[in-house]
């Protein structure tokens, strides 16, 4: 029997091949993969998990631009994702716009007049609370701070019956104020205003402006607001969307459908389907709602960096 033998290295070889001779049978270990500072680690769990989901965000979506080009007809005759025959979404639009007097754009006006009033209200009502809550001591703070965290855990639809009650008592239902009242009224932005303005405004630079002679209105608009504008448009955005996406609290208060915000009257549109001798429009239900979020996205892509930088107040502390 022969056996193999490790070459003996010979004293005229290199120090580099006498090396290489002798670890040339041993095993190679397999090297972690070292994370470099910087990138972030792959996961293919978390891969398709965003994939998952940036599908249900987009689909939706995707089907609603493509039911909005067909007519009535097409809607019952063709693949929900896909397009039909006939190409009808500018005529989809002109019908929307005039049908019923054109009360859809009434609907607009309305709902762009409870927004303004209503979300524009609630954003400077958090900016004026925040702001004193953040930068000024008196009795009760700790108090207020657990009301807010309360009112924050409240859902607005458990407060939408007491708040009809109350509003029928002094007769203010079936009026705009009765959606623009309660909009004003924002937990969520006065905490959020709260815990940005707390990291966002030096104490020392509301300090210098006081000595330089700086009152309290003049320190807030000149000094402390500027420094504010990305909390602002934060609140302001999540104001927006929740004064024009309001759907219970105006089908509870509001009878007349001059007064509908969009919501409610797309609504309305849906059910005349179900009501005898109603008209089946739902090519303009779906129409008048692509024409709904368009507004709402048209903002947070204007407003996104604002929007994200918000959102990152007092994540981090110093």
């Amino acid at each position: 029997m022969s056996s193999t033998s490790t070459p003996v290295p010979t004293p005229s070889q290199p120090a580099s091949i006498q090396a290489a001779g002798a670890t040339k049978g041993a095993p190679r270990l397999r090297t972690r993969r070292r994370n470099v500072p910087g990138r972030p680690k792959r996961s293919v769990l978390l891969t398709v998990l965003t994939g998952l989901l940036l599908l249900y965000t987009v689909v939706p979506l995707v089907w609603l631009v493509i039911s909005a080009t067909k007519t009535q007809e097409g809607l019952a005759d063709s693949s929900g994702l896909w397009f039909a025959d006939d190409f009808a979404l500018w005529d989809n639009i002109s019908q929307t716009f005039t049908y019923n007097d054109g009360i859809f754009s009434r609907w607009l006006l309305n709902t762009l007049l409870y927004v303004v009033l209503g979300a524009g209200g609630a954003t400077f009502l958090a900016i004026l609370g925040g702001y004193a809550l953040a930068k000024f001591n008196f009795p009760g703070k700790r108090a207020v701070f657990a009301v807010v965290i309360g009112a924050v855990a409240v859902p607005g639809t458990a407060l939408a019956v007491p708040t009809f009650l109350m509003f029928s008592k002094i007769g203010l239902t079936d009026t705009p104020w009765a959606v623009i009242i309660p909009s004003l009224v924002s937990p969520f932005g006065l905490y959020l205003m709260w815990v940005f303005a707390t990291e966002a405004i030096p104490v020392e630079l509301l300090e210098a402006a006081r000595i330089d002679g700086a009152g309290e209105a003049r320190t807030f608009f000149q000094v402390s607001l500027p420094l504010l504008a990305p909390g602002i448009v934060t609140v302001l955005l999540f104001a927006t969307v929740a004064t024009w996406n309001n759907y219970f609290l105006p089908l509870i208060m509001l009878k007349d459908p001059d007064w509908y915000p969009l919501t409610l009257g797309l609504s309305a549109w849906n059910s005349q389907a179900e009501t005898i001798g109603g008209d089946v429009i739902f090519n303009l239900v779906i129409t008048g709602s692509l024409l709904t979020i368009v507004p709402l996205i048209v903002a947070f892509l204007l407003l996104q960096r604002y929007w994200q930088s918000g959102l990152a107040a007092g994540s981090v502390k110093e």
